[in-house]
């Protein structure tokens, strides 16, 4: 690990005045991933920013009857919060599917939006990795990639995106408010997160000077009808092979509105909107929806260690879409799949 000087913001201002005078500096709030990637070499800042006494850690009513959110709320807190539990239970089910106990009660919201790869060739300094070191190849391309991507990759990166909590929060159509020195400003959640193109070294569209202090949520919560699907190696404390984030609004029989994010596939939260619109006005069902996956995974292309992941997801698209509209969302406590 390198030396660093340590700084404490004392407001919102003070942080953004911080994190523009230093290039290579650093937020740091729970720090479950960064000290990680610090440890590893893979993250070098010289100055971290204490942020973890700013004013943001309040979940607070708007006036378009949703919530929002502060940037510093732990996770543990956001998914046991009563509000979200009645009325956002999918994002709650997503957080209580990722890491430990422990680690939530440490983790910011958010800090899980800006968790980093965990592809394993951005972990290992002494491959090469676009990622990490611009330039210097994908490894993962022609070496271990079973836990890599299958949609919306590039030549230069096929890492993918590892938040859960953030696979929800596409589903359900956050907005992400961030601050930065020439103000704030409001990001879609669809626009938040990047694929890697020819930068993969660049994970977000929130710029290196900017912080994010809230995330709304829409009035909108589908608290009846949703289910969070994570299919991964072992039951507890494992990254997706595939996630699903599936929300249905049914009337009298018939899909109104539908979402289906999917997790573990792309370097984001991986969102096909026409997918979604062959649900509306059609009756729940297999048929209705193993069509909506094949759209989804129309363009989906593996490599040599991951190409079932293609038809595990369809698998879990289709059964999260059915445990959704049964009103049967999975469990996350005794993870047995319904």
């Amino acid at each position: 690990m390198n030396d660093f000087d340590y700084v404490k913001a004392r407001d919102v201002n003070d942080a953004v005045s911080q994190i523009t005078k230093h290039l290579a500096a650093r937020f740091i709030a729970g720090g479950t991933n960064l000290i990680d990637l610090m440890k590893e070499n893979v993250e070098r800042p010289t100055r971290l920013i204490d942020i973890t006494g700013l004013p943001l850690k309040e979940i607070e009513e708007t006036q378009a009857g949703g919530l929002r959110i502060g940037a510093l709320v732990p996770n543990s807190d956001l998914a046991y919060d009563e509000r979200i539990t009645t009325h956002y239970p999918l994002l709650s089910s997503a957080i209580l599917a990722g890491a430990s106990a422990q680690l939530r009660n440490m983790a910011s919201t958010g800090g899980n939006l800006l968790q980093r790869t965990r592809c394993l060739y951005f972990y290992d300094i002494t491959t090469p990795c676009n990622k990490r070191e611009p330039g210097s190849g994908c490894g993962a391309l022609d070496g271990f990639n079973r836990l890599n991507a299958i949609l919306g990759w590039s030549k230069s990166c096929i890492a993918v995106h590892p938040s859960d909590m953030s696979v929800a929060l596409a589903a359900l159509e956050a907005t992400v408010h961030v601050v930065g020195p020439r103000g704030g400003r409001a990001i879609p959640f669809a626009d938040f997160h990047r694929l890697p193109g020819d930068t993969p070294e660049i994970d977000t569209n929130l710029a290196h000077d900017e912080i994010i202090t809230a995330i709304e949520l829409p009035a909108e919560g589908f608290s009846r009808n949703y289910s969070y699907l994570k299919i991964r190696d072992r039951l507890s404390y494992a990254f997706a092979l595939v996630s699903v984030a599936a929300a249905l609004r049914i009337e009298a029989g018939a899909i109104k509105d539908a979402r289906v994010a999917l997790g573990g596939v792309a370097h984001k939260p991986w969102r096909v909107p026409e997918a979604e619109q062959t649900l509306e006005g059609r009756q729940p069902s297999r048929t209705a929806f193993g069509e909506a996956a094949d759209v989804i995974l129309q363009d989906a292309m593996g490599f040599a260690h991951n190409s079932f992941k293609i038809e595990l997801a369809r698998r879990a698209i289709v059964r999260a879409l059915e445990q959704a509209a049964a009103g049967t969302p999975q469990s996350q406590s005794s993870k047995k799949i319904v």
